[in-house]
């Protein structure tokens, strides 16, 4: 017998091991049914019943077993209870699906592997016979579905004359969890299981992700899609985390194309589920991904049920009430909670309640105000968090900064944003993302003479990509977002403006005096504007004035409750909008949640779709932690850029000061306290 291991992955570590400890020792939980196969009475009453969903699984099977045409799929039955896909195939080729199995535990939760030719499986249930106790059969033949029965017995060498082969003797059987399992859990938790409520198969669809490959084993992840109120899906994450032998949380939520899935109307497997208004399409992780390893692999025969047609296991699912204060799945660590983070395509997005918590926590230290702006009356609660979710979904991230408040000086920027913006990109770019940063014609120079310098000193594992943006024209800034001008495919995908001049409602660039520096700055606020009307950009502002690009989704705020915030407002806004009391801390306070949310299992799993590649752990924490802010690296940054006669914002100074807060203690102190909560357990 074999058995994944969940809580690796997941951190599922107390409840997994009891639940494999039970199947080990063959101590299921199960309710007690006196029924045996030759129990002619109880089938008689069984088989008279108008309600099969309040049968027992020992009683299904015996009805499966005797083939009762009104057990069509196993959907809605059985609820309280585990239920399992089942794969068949020849014993050469076992250790190979079983290490196929380890490899992607989301989609193949294994419960049990048998030997080769036993049709019993002792840890999921009594009285079985896995040849007849599944209400319908797919058969395969090198790799191609030949037919469908109701049962295996012509398969089978205790009915089978001397002289024919014996196949079932060389067949080894697997069980896998199911999204079944956790569907009656969804009902008692007040969350409408849809296609339960329509009397349908639950739609199952092939999607462009690939598993991980072990021996002979390649194929694309399936998935199950159940709608759900969008006001209910927290509710329904929570509930299927609790059951990671049923797949667990879901691996997506939004838009369907994000799979690879182009028509919802035409599942691969399953039937069709129609939507409810307000609905959210959600998928998990399927165990039919077994079957699409069958066809792949194209075995000389092999066996599955037919999708939507499980096993019956009597193994009851865990309690969306947990039983005892011992186990770790309803601790902060883990509990997931569900973000919405792009309306155009439709995302959301998970992650744990500890590191939702830590964000927070960040986002607070972050909107002190020692300058005395003003500037904690603009803050909106987790503009952060939304914001560190969505850059983490990201594949390619443009970076902006530059604020010329020193007009009468060369150069005229300050000593806040270049640092943040270093930041970002350092650990953007050690979780594989690509990056570029955008600068003016008039600063090209400058910042690649920073680039250079934060690579020289380890601060940038890498150089980075400068760019400028000019205004040639209506669709200049359409040309520059997307390939070949066309919004299906833009080079980036995220926008982000850390201490970026942003234009006022009059077409001007105000500084916080209310001195316009228009000529100092290029049209890149064009870029955030067109980013509005393209799918798939989203766009993060970040200031401590509301002059800064980005901030005019906060405008109302900025022209009521800032110094001349009537004229200086920027009127340009971003998807997020996060305020600092220093620009620079909110880009410190990005890369730190950013490392937050790819440490924490809950957002990495469904980053990953609960396909998570092979990798040393331990390495890559260590190469994620490296390029954390740090006081010594920003130190390093903060002295170069005065010494390339980059001045404080507020008071002009050529110093170790940023916006006239001297770096030590202030900006030091940030910094160490933002660290502080980014490693506390």
């Amino acid at each position: 017998m074999a058995y994944t291991v969940l809580s690796a992955l997941l951190g599922y570590r107390g409840w997994f091991r009891t639940q494999r400890a039970y199947l080990h020792s063959n101590k299921i939980p199960r309710r007690d049914v006196n029924i045996t196969v030759s129990s002619g009475s109880v089938r008689a009453k069984m088989e008279q019943s108008d309600n099969l969903k309040s049968l027992t699984p020992a009683e299904l099977r015996l009805l499966i077993r005797s083939e009762d045409p009104r057990i069509r799929n196993t959907t809605g039955l059985a609820n309280g209870y585990q239920q399992a896909n089942v794969i068949i195939l020849p014993d050469k080729l076992a250790d190979d699906f079983e290490e196929f199995c380890q490899k992607n535990p989301v989609p193949l939760p294994l419960l049990y592997r048998s030997k080769s030719g036993q049709s019993s499986c002792p840890p999921l249930a009594k009285c079985v016979d896995i040849r007849t106790d599944i209400s319908e059969y797919n058969v395969y033949e090198n790799g191609k579905l030949v037919k469908t029965i109701s049962n295996l017995q012509s398969y089978s060498s205790d009915i089978r004359s001397q002289t024919e082969q014996n196949y079932w003797s060389s067949m080894v059987s697997f069980y896998l969890g199911c999204s079944f399992g956790f569907e009656g859990s969804l009902k008692e938790a007040g969350i409408p299981v849809r296609n339960v409520e329509q009397g349908t198969n639950v739609s199952m669809y092939k999607t462009s992700l690939f598993c991980v490959g072990a021996g002979v084993f390649r194929c694309p992840l399936v998935v199950t899609m159940r709608p759900i109120p969008s006001a209910l899906l927290d509710a329904a994450v929570n509930v299927t985390h609790l059951n990671p032998l049923a797949h667990g949380a879901p691996v997506h939520i939004g838009d369907p194309a994000f799979l690879g899935i182009q028509d919802l109307s035409k599942p691969d497997y399953g039937e069709c589920v129609d939507l409810q208004t307000g609905d959210v399409t959600v998928f998990w992780a399927c165990g039919v991904t077994a079957i699409e390893a069958i066809l792949s692999s194209k075995p000389s025969l092999a066996f599955s049920h037919s999708p939507g047609c499980m096993f019956l296991s009597d193994i009851q699912e865990p309690s969306i009430n947990p039983p005892s204060e011992s186990t770790n799945l309803t601790t902060s660590e883990f509990i997931p909670r569900c973000f919405l983070i792009s309306h155009n395509p439709l995302l959301y997005s998970l992650a744990s309640q500890r590191a939702v918590n830590k964000i927070r926590k960040m986002e607070k230290i972050i909107g002190e105000d020692p300058g005395q702006r003003g500037i904690k009356a603009l803050f909106v609660e987790d503009e952060l968090l939304l914001s560190c979710l969505a850059l983490s979904h990201a594949s390619s991230v443009a970076i902006t900064t530059g604020f010329p408040t020193h007009y009468m000086y060369s150069p005229p920027d300050e000593t806040d944003g270049p640092p943040g913006a270093i930041a970002m990109a350092s650990m953007l770019l050690s979780l594989g993302k690509k990056v570029t940063i955008i600068t003016d014609r008039r600063a090209v120079n400058l910042n690649r003479d920073i680039i250079n310098e934060c690579v020289k000193k380890g601060i940038l594992k890498t150089t980075v990509p400068l760019v400028t943006f000019e205004d040639c024209g209506a669709d200049s800034a359409l040309q520059f977002l997307c390939h070949n001008g066309d919004p299906k495919y833009p080079r980036f995908d995220h926008l982000v403006a850390i201490e970026r001049s942003g234009r006022a409602a009059d077409g001007n660039y105000y500084n916080m005096r209310g001195i316009n520096i228009k000529h100092l700055v290029d049209p890149i606020d064009d870029l955030f504007i067109a980013a509005k009307n393209i799918p798939g950009i989203m766009t993060t502002g970040i200031g401590d004035g509301g002059n800064e690009l980005g901030m005019g989704k906060l405008k109302d705020k900025v022209k009521a409750f800032m110094t001349n915030g009537k004229l200086i407002a920027c009127d340009v806004p971003a998807d997020y909008a996060i305020t600092a009391g220093v620009s620079n801390w909110g880009g410190y306070a990005l890369t730190c949640g950013l490392y937050l949310l790819n440490s924490c299992p809950s957002h990495r799993r469904y980053l990953t779709r609960g396909l998570l590649q092979p990798i040393n752990k331990e390495e890559q924490f260590q190469d994620w932690a490296s390029n954390l802010p740090s006081v010594i690296k920003e130190e390093l940054l903060l002295a170069k850029l005065m010494s390339l006669g980059v001045r404080s914002g507020k008071t002009g100074h050529l110093a170790m000061e940023v916006d006239g807060l001297t770096f030590h203690p202030t900006h030091s102190d940030i910094i160490t306290r933002l660290l502080k909560v980014t490693h506390d357990e």
